[in-house]
């Protein structure tokens, strides 16, 4: 008896200070249910939070950088980072914008700033990754959160405090990177941990509504302080950020072992094999493992790989789209007129609604197909008409573009939060670690981490190439999105070859068992 109160006093001592008040409120602990709606409320909450500070540098871009894609320059001739002196800096400066970005090689700057942030938050993640699964996960979130809130502001400090210095944006950006690097790990692993492989499509795709929805809100704030100074587009997000993660540290329950509650769900972790080929993730009893998986051993694990170098190729046209598509609309005439930067901002939060739409219909119908790779594959080739039609028919008018928009966005956007989410869980989970829960964060950072090289190099590349002609960046888009559904090709027959199989057991009135998925083979 003694032994199970000093477990008991040692469990309630580690809950989170706000679960504890919820509970001296209620009278009552709380259940395994209503965990789990905190744990989603909170988690959700969260990385919108990160996206919308995130949103803001492409909201900003065309009042820093008003007119430059209008100038004609060969970008690879200039490369700011390798410039040391004032005199190589000379610009042309243009009727309006902020030093040094309003100059004729402006484009090129904001895109060497985007590549160094998404850069140190590649480089960020993996090392994120590793650390999420063997830190408190909460107290890892909230010092992530709070870093990004600081450093978001400090980048809109420089308006105030009239900073002028290339150099000093592009630290900001770095650092900022290694803080938000902290964020998509950790939420992803709180989660999995909380629910099982059930619907997990469809939930972890409704859920990841908050990429949107914080692309959606950054966009709609920066666009509304940008009347008072762009600073303020910096401060308020990374004040909201920073507010956040303390409510995070004070609410979000790492594991249902961390608060002292069972999971009544019956979602187990592990499965047994059949000839060298593990079955769905769905049945026998999980043999918990206290160690870590190391760095190797989860790039081993059947299908990270192919899901990761996927999502190398579909972050690239996503990010490319979330940092450059206000600065490519400020720039198309769209029925004959130009748009103003706060409108343009505005409209763009479209691409970020067929995004909410298309990853809870890529959960949902992976959910029901339970093919992971065949829905992601797909919506990737969808995604190539859908590009070159809002390229070509955009401009006809505000309505078209609009609907264009929103089907560019589920295209793209779905496949890319299958992957993050539901794809990152399972084979987190995945059988061959023989119930090891503590994979979780390690393989959501190798597969987002390799994704966020390409969403660096999509921004790089299109600072250059639009320069020159946007054509061109619809055309590297459209490139990326083949090869992204190509990556899955053997992954897209595993499943295919499995769907026959199931077929021909069902037409034989067999009880044969479920045939494996593409994420076991």
């Amino acid at each position: 008896m003694g032994s199970l109160e000093e477990t008991r006093t040692e469990t309630s001592s580690s809950k989170p200070y706000g679960i504890r008040f919820l509970e001296y409120v209620k009278n009552s602990t709380l259940t395994y249910r209503t965990y789990q709606a905190i744990v989603l409320i909170v988690t959700f909450v969260a990385y919108a939070s990160y996206h919308a500070t995130r949103k803001t540098t492409s909201i900003v871009k065309s009042a820093l950088d008003p007119e430059t894609t209008e100038l004609s320059f060969s970008p690879w001739s200039r490369t700011h980072l390798l410039r040391s002196t004032p005199q190589m800096q000379e610009k042309r400066v243009l009727k309006s914008g902020w030093a040094p970005f309003d100059g004729s090689d402006g484009t090129a700057m904001l895109g060497e700033i985007d590549v160094a942030f998404l850069s140190f938050y590649s480089i960020g993640m993996y090392f994120a990754g590793h650390l999420g699964d063997r830190l408190d996960l909460r107290v890892f979130l909230t010092i992530g959160m709070v870093g990004t809130g600081l450093f978001t502001a400090l980048f809109g400090a420089g308006y105030w405090l009239n900073i002028h210095s290339f150099y000093y944006f592009l630290v900001i950006q770095m650092v900022a990177g290694l803080f938000q690097s902290t964020g998509w790990p950790s939420v992803v692993a709180v989660v999995g941990k909380w629910f099982g492989k059930r619907k997990r499509g469809l939930i972890m795709g409704i859920w990841n509504a908050h990429t949107s929805i914080g692309n959606i809100s950054g966009s709609l704030i920066a666009s509304a302080l940008l009347t008072y100074g762009w600073g303020w587009s910096f401060a308020v997000p990374g004040l909201l950020i920073a507010f956040v993660g303390l409510m995070v540290f004070l609410f979000l329950p790492v594991t249902p072992d961390s608060v002292g509650v069972d999971n009544d769900e019956d979602e187990l972790l592990k499965s047994p094999k059949k000839n060298e080929i593990t079955e769905p993730l769905l049945g026998g009893d999980p043999v918990v493992k206290d160690k870590a998986v190391g760095f190797i051993e989860a790039w081993k694990i059947p299908g990270v790989a192919p899901f990761a170098l996927c999502l190398f190729f579909s972050k690239l046209v996503a990010y490319t789209f979330l940092y450059w598509l206000p600065f490519y609309i400020t720039h198309t005439k769209i029925d004959g007129k130009y748009l103003s930067d706060a409108a343009a901002g505005n409209l763009s939060t479209m691409f970020d609604v067929g995004g909410v739409i298309g990853g809870i219909l890529a959960g949902h119908i992976s959910d029901r197909l339970d093919a992971r790779a065949i829905t992601a594959a797909s919506f990737m080739y969808c995604a190539i008409p859908a590009l070159f039609f809002y390229r070509i028919y955009g401009e006809v008018s505000l309505y078209v573009n609009v609907a264009l928009m929103i089907v560019a966005g589920m295209f793209v956007n779905g496949p890319y939060a299958l992957i993050t989410t539901a794809v990152s869980a399972d084979l987190g989970t995945h059988g061959s670690l023989n119930g090891n829960s503590r994979a979780l964060a390690t393989v959501t950072a190798i597969i987002d981490g390799t994704g966020s090289v390409g969403a660096a190099l999509g921004p790089l590349l299109t600072g250059y190439i639009s320069a020159k002609s946007w054509t061109g960046v619809f055309t590297m888009l459209m490139v990326a999105a083949l090869i992204a559904g190509l990556l899955l090709t053997r992954l897209v027959v595993a499943e295919v070859a499995a769907k026959i199989e199931m077929s021909r057991a069902q037409a034989g009135n067999t009880n044969s068992p479920r045939p494996p998925t593409s994420l076991e083979v």
